[in-house]
């Protein structure tokens, strides 16, 4: 006999044949053989039935009632009881209370420790039965656990399965299937109402709203209706598959397609020995849970109950009474207590949210602080669709100020500053007074935690360089290329000559310099700007900047100064007139560099031949050969040799004439004067090594 039947005493009577039936006085005190044979096979059947549960294949069936001729009495503890119609009542119209109701045996799940989980199935009836409808607390679970009961498990949002220390430790070795009626955000991401898979917690491994699918449309069953619906549960060993279905009492066959289908393996989770059974809890609304018929089987297919054999649910004429009347004092009192707590939970958790790093030497900036919540609020929380784009030091993110509607962008990077955050605040502050029309706006700063904030004026057209690089959509012709060009240079002068403090800016490139509504050219990112008074030479010693835009004295000695950034202004001139990144990557030994291609073109008499060749035909000739021979200029590697931004304001507006540049040489050095051609002339050694936009203020501060 491999099946294990519950309802074994009317089991026994299908071998009434076999057993001698006393038809008058007994004349022998021998049995006869026939009589002899019959009790032989009552005794074996006897002793199979007593071989346990977890050494057969389990199947059992509790299709009229919990009682009476359902065989072995489930287990049970807290408020499970069973009704005197053959109901299983797992709560009982409680508040704040647990129950459990399991199969009495352990259940074989696997050979040994080490094997693979068997496959199961079960379907069973529940309803969910609430005083006041359709308000419900919490809800009921199928259950597979090592111990009967759960010990230390609580009521509430716990269902009666784990606590606030071991929800979701993986030695709980527990799995279940929920049918939930309240959310908790703590515990699960899914709304009210749904049906869920726990591995070793609450927090569902899958979960979707309850329903059953009719064909191809998907209905919504609501758990609180106080109706009984059917609950399948599968689980494939061998395709490691676990399926949940519902339907409502009505629909009698299993749908075909699942609930919830998930590729899982369970054979870590289920121990050798488990026990099986339900659990259910309420909080402050009295419910009852009730299942009204339950069927199992190892390894095969569960059979399905009958409508017509299970117990009829209690009348719900008459139950339904109104919440404002009926509610006690107690329940008013916890629902109060659970408000003011969830009140003060929520301001807590708010005010962690948007905490920021304020210090007392702060208040003297004022306006230029933002608060975090208003960032947060002015970006959408910082989302992806808000993205403009992610650089060295950080992601910016377009934004709406919720006062004013003003457009802005925000920057955020991580502050590993060397300099002290005073000093690095006051010259962010200082950078916030800057006024031209061709720099970009920085409007103030937030910090929170590790983090920094820049705020700046939106630019609606991006930055430059994706308008000379790649196929970009949109060409910008040489008019709107010589404008940008000469509002870049005229910031510049305004950094270095015009404003309080010398500025350095560091990092002069296409991709930091920003287009207006206008396309009129806006240089931007002030990240690496370095500050310093009139008259001294800062003393920056590390390198800071970008490939190809960094000159060769800063490369050796790490100091900044104007000349270096007109070094780094003539990289950005050939950027925009050539179309073309300072350094193009050949191959591993195959660099161009366009300095030198268009040193070539003006060595051979034809400098318009290094232009970018998606320019129309519309430029102007004179303007083009002034802006290359320029870039020659500000791009020799002595730096005496260079202009200064008021020459170059000069020379782009025609009031001086460019030097001649017959005497300007290539050389390994770069581009260099030669004067008096011979081995003594003294040249400097371009030596420029690849610096990574990885670090906030990495020059220094």
């Amino acid at each position: 006999m491999s099946a294990r039947c519950v309802d074994f005493p009317y089991f026994l009577a299908d071998f009434d044949p076999l057993i001698p039936k006393k038809e008058g006085p007994e004349t022998s005190q021998t049995p006869s053989q026939p009589a002899m044979f019959g009790k032989i096979s009552v005794l074996l059947v006897l002793l199979v039935s007593l071989v346990p549960a977890e050494a057969q294949d389990l199947n059992f069936i509790y299709n009229s009632g919990f009682n009476g001729r359902s065989g072995l009495n489930l287990s049970l503890d807290g408020m499970a009881e069973i009704t005197p119609k053959g109901l299983l009542k797992v709560t009982n119209d409680t508040k704040q209370k647990s129950g459990h109701a399991f199969y009495p045996n352990p259940v074989t799940f696997k050979n040994s420790e080490s094997d693979t989980a068997f496959s199961f199935s079960t379907n069973f009836i529940f309803a969910i039965r609430s005083e006041y409808p359709p308000i419900s607390s919490h809800g009921i679970a199928f259950v597979i656990a090592p111990t009967r009961g759960l010990p230390g498990a609580l009521a509430f949002q716990y269902l009666g399965l784990f606590n606030v220390s071991n929800n979701g430790n993986f030695t709980n070795h527990v799995f279940a299937v929920e049918l939930d009626t309240v959310q908790n955000a703590e515990l699960s991401d899914i709304n009210e109402n749904h049906v869920g898979i726990d591995i070793n917690g609450l927090r569902s491994v899958k979960a979707a709203p309850a329903g059953y699918f009719d064909g191809q449309y998907f209905k919504n069953l609501t758990l609180t209706s106080g109706k009984e619906m059917r609950v399948w549960v599968e689980y494939d060993g061998t395709k490691k598959q676990i399926e949940v279905t519902m339907a409502p009492i009505a629909v009698a066959t299993k749908p075909p397609t699942p609930l919830l289908s998930l590729k899982y393996d369970l054979s870590p989770i289920l121990n050798k020995a488990m026990y099986i059974g339900f659990s259910s809890s309420t909080a402050i609304a009295p419910t009852s849970h009730y299942v009204v018929g339950w069927s199992f089987r190892m390894n095969g297919q569960a059979q399905d109950l009958t409508a017509s054999k299970l117990p009829k649910l209690p009348s719900i004429a008459g139950k339904k009474r109104s919440m404002l009347f009926t509610l006690d004092v107690p329940l008013i009192s916890v629902s109060l207590v659970l408000l003011v707590v969830s009140g003060v939970v929520y301001v807590i958790r708010r005010k962690k949210k948007f905490a920021e790093v304020l210090e007392d030497w702060e208040l003297e900036y004022g306006p230029h602080r933002f608060k975090y919540k208003e960032l947060y609020i002015a970006t959408n929380g910082f989302r992806e669709n808000e993205l403009l784009g992610t650089g060295g030091f950080g992601k910016v993110y377009r934004g709406s100020l919720p006062s004013s509607k003003i457009e802005i962008a925000v920057k955020r990077v991580s502050h590993e500053s060397r300099q002290g955050m005073k000093e690095f605040v006051a010259e962010i502050v200082s950078i916030g007074r800057f006024r031209h029309r061709n720099l970009v706006q920085l409007l103030g700063y937030c910090r929170r935690k590790g983090e920094l904030l820049l705020v700046y004026d939106y630019m609606p057209n991006g930055s430059l360089d994706k308008y000379l690089y790649n196929q970009p959509n949109v060409t910008l012709n040489w008019s709107q290329r010589f404008r940008v060009i000469k509002g870049v240079a005229s910031g510049l002068f305004y950094l270095h000559e015009e404003w309080e403090h010398v500025v350095i800016h560091r990092d002069v490139k296409a991709s930091n310099v920003l287009l207006d509504k206008d396309f009129n050219g806006r240089l931007g990112d002030f990240g690496l700007a370095r500050l310093c008074d009139r008259g001294i030479d800062p003393q920056t010693t590390h390198v800071a900047g970008t490939l190809g835009y960094i000159a060769p004295e800063h490369a050796r000695t790490g100091r900044a100064t104007a000349s270096t950034d007109v070094f780094s202004f003539g990289a950005f001139l050939l950027e925009v007139t050539c179309g073309r990144r300072p350094i193009e990557r050949q191959g591993p030994k195959d660099d161009i560099v366009l300095v030198d291609r268009v040193f070539v073109c003006w060595n051979r008499g034809n400098i318009l031949e290094a232009r970018d060749q998606k320019l129309s035909n519309d430029f102007v000739v004179g303007e083009v050969e002034l802006v290359l021979k320029l870039a020659l200029l500000c791009s020799c590697s002595e730096p005496a040799a260079r202009p200064s931004m008021r020459q170059v304001m000069q020379y782009l507006e025609g009031d001086i004439a460019l030097p001649e540049l017959s005497l300007l040489r290539l050389s390994p050095s770069g581009l260099v004067f030669v004067h008096d051609e011979g081995p003594d002339d003294v040249q400097m050694v371009y030596q420029c090594s690849y610096v990574p936009e990885s670090t906030l203020l990495s020059g220094g501060r």
